[in-house]
């Protein structure tokens, strides 16, 4: 399962292994496999004609959509509570405008806190990390060079296999 409440993925921690040669790629994902304890479906290897490069590198189709909507309905939420707790400071702090108006203070408090929540909810769910791990990628497919492809289950597993692929030469990509 994944190690982060706010998404929907299987698999949160991705890294790209770039090898001068398809050989040196397919000899190290097997490694990575028989030495890290990775399962075989976690580990691809991505050749500079790879037709299916984009399926490969982000397979959980399914799973963006599940972070879209845990994203934004998680820290929505979190941010409408935050708002809540923000009107509760103010209010004890005996705020004029918020004492005068307790309703109004604490509706915009609330909505503007959603919103933030929302605001990050929908950062969440672009994943920028993935822009570095991708791009890594296909620069590698275009300059004619192999990458071992990791979807780690956790930041250990993905820790694991960075170091591993790293000792055996390779430049190394790693997501948040």
């Amino acid at each position: 399962m994944s190690d982060n409440p706010v998404t929907g993925e299987v698999s949160n921690s991705k890294l790209a292994a770039v090898f001068d040669s398809g050989t040196a790629a397919r000899d190290a994902a097997e490694a990575l496999v028989a030495t890290v304890g990775l399962q075989p479906v976690q580990v691809k290897v991505i050749a500079p004609d790879e037709p299916d490069a984009n399926i490969m590198l982000e397979p959980e189709g399914g799973g963006i959509w599940r972070t879209i909507v845990t994203a934004h309905l998680r820290l929505g939420i979190l941010g409408a509570v935050v708002g809540a707790i923000a009107f509760g400071v103010m209010m004890w702090a005996g705020l004029p405008f918020v004492a005068r108006s307790p309703v109004a203070a604490a509706l915009a408090a609330v909505a503007f806190g959603a919103v933030g929540g929302l605001l990050l909810g929908g950062l969440v769910s672009i994943r920028p990390d993935h822009d570095r791990y991708v791009q890594t990628t296909h620069d590698a497919m275009d300059a004619r060079r192999t990458t071992v492809v990791v979807h780690a289950l956790s930041r250990d597993e993905q820790q694991r296999a960075k170091d591993f692929l790293f000792a055996r030469g390779a430049e190394v990509t790693a997501t948040l």
